[in-house]
């Protein structure tokens, strides 16, 4: 049976239970890197210029994982989703950034994806891609309409029942990641309530954000992501803001931040990494929105190659402290 290997970095938060029932469908078995270490991180930096973003590295650390482990290494080209919305650059570029740095590495899968280009080069990249393992056309529709609809169902788990990434397809694999952290049934009283505004491939690498979503539900606070609201919301929120979007990742930050600030939630933690160009834009853009509404605590984490674990603790702990005294403030004033 033939091997595909899927770094679990980047896209894969969004769109890994799509790629496992497509490479399955064809019959095809998916192999995915465990999550990331320091080890990987440290591999992926090696081969790479200092100024690379750091997500690529991890990405490229996930890779080498996989090298020895697989047939093929499935690294799509996605440059846009949505009719004049483009992806990052980093997207563009990934799998050829990869084939020059990891000469090494098993044949890349390297299907390009530009809805800008039309149905019929969005089919012709499905049906190269999928004649890897058969030339029957049929099977490659089937697998692609499956597929498909397992990311439908992914994304209506999550928006449905409050998921986050990992959890949602835990439930689908049926892992223990898939149960909530925080139950009703637990002894301690919930604390608040606190949205985190970013890239799934920062929010949900514990690696990156040093355990942020964990350490937060310790602390008897709920967590909600951007991947819990619906489409609808998400665009809703990114057109009040922003107006049309131009960047594929637009909503993850300007919409859900938009949509979370109005919701009622006690504090929103907007999360990027140093050096990204598109994020500090946007993440400006939401900064700016908490400040005009002056109703919801808005803190923003910047996380690098060598951010301390107990840097973000302090931070974090100081931003529930604020909440809490804000709390007991307004709390008092009612009385």
């Amino acid at each position: 049976m033939v091997k595909i290997g899927i770094p679990r970095a980047l896209l894969y938060y969004q769109y890994y239970p799509m790629w496992q029932t497509f490479f399955e469908q064809l019959g095809a078995e998916v192999v995915v890197s465990p999550p990331t270490t320091q080890v990987m991180l440290s591999s992926g930096s090696s081969r790479v210029v200092a100024d690379t973003c750091l997500p690529v590295k991890v990405f490229l650390g996930h890779v080498l994982y996989l090298v020895e482990r697989c047939d093929y290494i499935f690294i799509p080209a996605i440059r846009s989703v949505q009719k004049k919305v483009y992806n990052c650059s980093k997207f563009l570029g990934l799998p050829d950034m990869t084939k020059a740095v990891i000469p090494e590495s098993p044949p890349i899968l390297d299907t390009d994806i530009d809805v800008n280009k039309g149905k019929r080069n969005l089919y012709q990249a499905i049906y190269q891609l999928g004649r890897h393992f058969t030339w029957d056309p049929f099977e490659v529709r089937r697998a692609s309409l499956a597929a498909w609809q397992a990311h439908l169902d992914y994304q209506q788990l999550m928006s449905r029942h409050k998921l986050t990434s990992p959890q949602a397809i835990g439930r689908l694999s049926g892992t223990p990641e898939a149960e909530p952290r925080i139950r009703s049934s637990d002894p301690a009283p919930v604390l608040g309530t606190i949205a985190l505004v970013g890239h799934p491939y920062l929010l949900y690498d514990e690696h990156i954000s040093h355990r942020l979503i964990r350490w937060l539900e310790q602390a008897n606070y709920k967590v909600l992501t951007p991947e819990m609201l619906t489409k609808d919301e998400l665009e809703a929120a990114t057109a009040r803001l922003a107006g049309r979007c131009h960047w594929a990742c637009e909503e993850e930050v300007v919409g859900a931040g938009e949509y979370y600030l109005g919701s009622g939630v006690d504090g929103v933690i907007g999360i990027m990494v140093f050096g990204c160009g598109p994020d500090s834009l946007m993440m400006d853009v939401v900064r700016r929105r908490a400040a005009s509404l002056g109703i919801t605590a808005f803190m923003g984490l910047t996380m690098e190659e060598h951010t301390a674990a107990t840097g973000v603790v302090t931070r974090l702990e100081a931003f529930l402290d604020m909440i809490y005294i804000r709390k007991r403030r307004q709390a008092g004033v009612c009385a």
